[in-house]
């Protein structure tokens, strides 16, 4: 059966595959969330990150600054924006540091109401007589202050001062400047708002519709006044990420398209051929996503973007094909009618094809797949996830061309001439043999350059990865400064089965982190307790309330002195035999407040599960931040008793210290050091193969070479650019080893061919003997194939983002150097040591007999 015979029924099979990849793909779940990356067994803290960074109130928050203008237009804007805001579903959250007088009013009443349940300042000793008296005497010298015209209205109600006692530790964290009623900065140059997002920050299209509503009311609410505002925080760092990045891609992808195409088009000068090499990039690009669907049962957005790349190898193909068997090229030029039938034939030169070329292809492919096999084995669901969907999409891909394209492949497509550039090719080769003394010179400068540097070579950091620019990172850092808003970089977390644990919880701690702040270890901190104590402790404070006859005679005795009469403090005694007995307040007693909507920022809750997070604020100046040691030390000598003399029920808790940048550089250095060994042992699985099916070190030492050197090399010079490796260099050095391998292997089959032929006494002056060695069309192809790889992956070296331009600026160089390499450290063959070739002719003066001859033994001997 020939092998377009047999392509035919692979094309049936193709067909029902492809149908059933569409399926699939059709059906799969597709998803950005970080937790798909974790390990497949996180630690807590891990674990509590991704929560953190997907849910988190910081993944919520926006900074907003609204600068230009004067100061009453500043001011009017700021209060327009926040009361359209605060009507809007949407968002959770608007501060700016006026809020609504009907919202004032509830939020005043409900503290006043609850002082004496949510009071920090509430314990037996407060209403002995001489706490009273201390107490009171401390609120009548607050009348001589410029607080004096807010206190005067409560003194007979709230002598003790718990009302302002709130209002301090409510404004403990957060107290920006104010002008005229609104937030401001220091200077007064620019008003500040705070805004939370309702939706979680995993929700990257619900974060985007929210700042568009942002910019939309801030258009009405600034009118004809010359006012700019001002975004930041993580949603709109994500949004903008995701549109740079999106953009970026579509950009550079298309434009490395479109050069691929171009020079395709330049080389096939066929449409229907140039559709026809990229069927196996699409046919593995399908099967790949169903592959990691399958068997991972979710598709993230990250394996789809490198994976895709990955199998670019996929385009080199196809080329091979074309080019080697010289089919599916349009000719400006007749074939002789002289020409042996065979060579006429489409069955015979894609046998030729299959014959001579495919077992050195099919021999890359595993190299390829033996490489990225070894992500397959990580811990990393991610990693992993890529391993699948390269191997899957390699193997298609390789498939497809072998056994798909060739029934595809019309029999009026003829070939079009390439010897004539390909000999041009081997005299550059024999040229370029001469230098073949610096590779090595090359080679060891880079190893040197590389163990000069191995203390710095690698980066663990993954902010090195972010697109975020420094002047966006900047105005991040001002407008957190001018807030007075946590890092959100510290935590101290503790874990709850339900919402009062988490609260008991974050009462065990906050001792330890007031003397913290004392000691200057940290600027200060927030807890949700603050706004909501627990149940416990509100009973608690309930307890220390005294009934009324004993307050009664201890105000008697409290008030002998002071310029108030115990005669004038009845509502006092009413409002605190009320309190005794009025149920504690939960989550849903304070919904609609502002206390609700500082426990929900400071509360993470699942099923079964509820986190309550303490943000904490680095002491200013301090070189380095928070100090960890202290910290962590702090925590693991808690009390054994929660404020108010409870025991604390949540004893047992985790309490977590969580550097939220310690931790992804932890979790980042993880992925880093795990790929570094897998692609070691994906290396030693390569030359294992090699091994057994080229049977002589020698033969592995010319294929390894070639790719080592260029490894080597790339890597010194992306470290003497002043680059430091990362993930992303990694992986795309592990393509350079998948492309290159074919370019190697195809330099050592010719010379196994001609070492062969000079075994059996072949002669070049017989063309049956021939040995053959490189082939000008196999050369061409190579070429070809390695200038399609600079095309697509080159561009990606000129993006402002990352992790496109770490990989553009590995794979692109690396190719070019394998090709290189192989090429100068290739031993001649005998055709190269023969006579020099005769150049190509013009075919306008091929008129002479015996020059057409001459053309048709050398095309002869090519297509052979």
């Amino acid at each position: 059966m020939s092998v377009r015979s047999r392509s035919r029924v692979a094309l049936v099979i193709w067909a029902l595959l492809m149908a059933s990849c569409a399926v699939m793909i059709a059906r799969a779940h597709y998803t950005a969330d970080l937790s798909a990356f974790l390990p497949n067994t996180p630690s807590p803290e891990q674990q509590l990150m991704v929560s953190l960074l997907r849910d988190g109130p910081a993944s919520r928050t926006v900074l907003l600054g609204i600068d230009g203008g004067s100061v009453e237009q500043r001011a009017s804007a700021s209060q327009q924006l926040a009361d359209a805001l605060r009507r809007d579903p949407q968002f959770s959250t608007i501060q700016n540091g006026n809020s609504s007088a009907d919202a004032q009013a509830h939020d005043q009443q409900l503290v006043f109401a609850h002082r004496y349940l949510l009071s920090p300042a509430v314990d037996a000793q407060r209403f002995t007589a001489s706490g009273l008296h201390t107490a009171i005497g401390n609120s009548i010298d607050l009348l001589s202050s410029p607080a004096g015209m807010s206190i005067a209205p409560l003194l007979a109600r709230d002598p003790t001062g718990e009302t302002l006692q709130l209002i301090d530790s409510y404004n403990q964290t957060l107290h920006p400047a104010s002008r005229l009623g609104v937030w401001s900065s220091h200077d007064g140059q620019r008003a500040l708002l705070i805004v939370q997002i309702a939706a979680p920050g995993s929700d990257t299209d619900a974060q985007q519709q929210a700042l568009a509503a942002v910019q939309r009311q801030f258009a009405l609410a600034a009118g004809a006044a010359p006012l700019h505002l001002v975004i930041s925080g993580p949603p709109s760092f994500a949004v903008n990420i995701r549109q740079t990045i999106r953009s970026q891609v579509i950009w550079l992808s298309s434009l490395g398209s479109g050069l691929i195409v171009v020079f395709l088009l330049f080389v096939y000068r066929s449409p229907a051929t140039l559709l026809l090499g990229l069927l196996p990039v699409l046919s593995g690009a399908a099967a790949g996503v169903a592959a990691v669907s399958a068997g991972f049962g979710t598709v993230h957005g990250l394996t789809l973007g490198f994976g895709t790349t990955l199998i670019g190898e996929a385009v080199d193909y196809s080329i091979y094909l074309f080019i080697q068997s010289g089919v599916g090229l349009s000719d400006s030029t007749k074939i002789p009618s002289t020409q042996n039938a065979s060579t006429q034939n489409l069955d015979g030169r894609l046998s030729d094809w299959v014959k001579n070329a495919w077992p050195t292809v099919r021999l890359g492919t595993l190299t390829s797949i033996f490489g990225f096999a070894s992500l397959t084995l990580s811990g990393f669901p991610g990693l992993a996830q890529l391993g699948v969907y390269s191997i899957s999409g390699l193997v298609v891909a390789a498939a497809v061309t072998r056994w798909v394209l060739p029934a595809l492949i019309p029999a009026s497509l003829r070939p079009r001439d390439v010897t004539g550039f390909g000999r041009r090719l081997i005299r550059l080769i024999d040229r370029a043999r001469r230098w073949r003394a610096a590779v090595a010179v090359l080679v060891l400068a880079a190893v040197a350059l590389l163990a000069l540097h191995h203390h710095r070579l690698w980066n663990t950091e993954l902010a090195t990865l972010s697109p975020i620019s420094a002047a966006d990172q900047a105005i991040d850092a001002q407008l957190r400064s001018e807030l007075g808003a946590p890092d959100a970089v510290y935590f101290v977390v503790v874990r709850g089965t339900d919402v009062q644990s988490a609260l008991q919880g974050a009462e065990r701690v906050t001792p330890a982190l007031q003397a913290l702040a004392g000691e200057g270890v940290i600027q200060n901190f927030e807890s949700p307790s603050r706004y909501l104590p627990s149940v416990a402790l509100q009973r608690a404070r309930q307890a220390a309330l005294p009934e009324r006859a004993a307050l009664s005679a201890n105000l008697d005795q409290a008030t002998q002195g002071l310029p108030l009469r115990a005669t004038k403090l009845g509502a006092f005694l009413d409002d605190v035999e009320a309190a005794r007995h009025v149920a504690p307040l939960t989550p849903a007693d304070v919904r609609g407040s502002s206390l609700a909507a500082a426990l929900d920022a400071l509360l993470l809750c699942h099923a079964n599960q509820c986190d309550a997070l303490l943000p904490l604020r680095a002491p200013a100046g301090v070189p380095g931040g928070i100090d960890h040691a202290r910290i962590r030390q702090a925590l693991n000598h808690l009390p054994p008793e929660s404020p108010g003399g409870m025991q604390a029920e949540a004893s047992g808790q985790p309490i977590l210290f969580i550097d939220l940048k310690e931790q992804t550089d932890r979790l980042y250095a993880g992925y880093l050091h795990q790929a570094i060994w897998l692609s070691a042992a994906g290396l030693m699985a390569i030359i294992i193969l090699l091994a057994l099916v080229l049977r002589s070190a020698r033969r592995m030492a010319r294929v390894i070479a070639p790719l080592a050197a260029a490894v080597v090399v790339v890597a010194a010079l992306l470290t003497l650019s002043g680059a430091q490796l990362t993930l992303l260099h990694l992986v795309g050095m592990l393509l350079v080893v998948a492309l290159g391998s074919n370019y190697a292997l195809f330099f050592e089959a010719a010379h196994d061919r001609d070492a062969r032929g000079d075994a059996k006494g072949a002669s070049l002056d017989d063309p049956q003997d021939d040995p053959q060695g490189m082939q000008p069309a196999t050369l061409a192809s190579l070429l070809f194939a390695n200038l399609s790889t600079i095309a697509g992956f080159g561009v990606l070296a000129f993006s402002s983002v990352p992790l496109l331009r770490s990989f553009g600026e590995t794979v692109a160089p690396g190719a070019l150097l394998v090709l290189l390499f192989s090429a100068m450290l290739s031993r001649p063959t005998r055709r190269s040591l023969a006579a020099p070739i005769h150049p190509p002719l013009n075919r306008a003066t091929n008129s002479a007999t015996t020059i057409a001859m001459k053309a048709h033994a050398d095309e002869t001997e090519v297509l052979r």
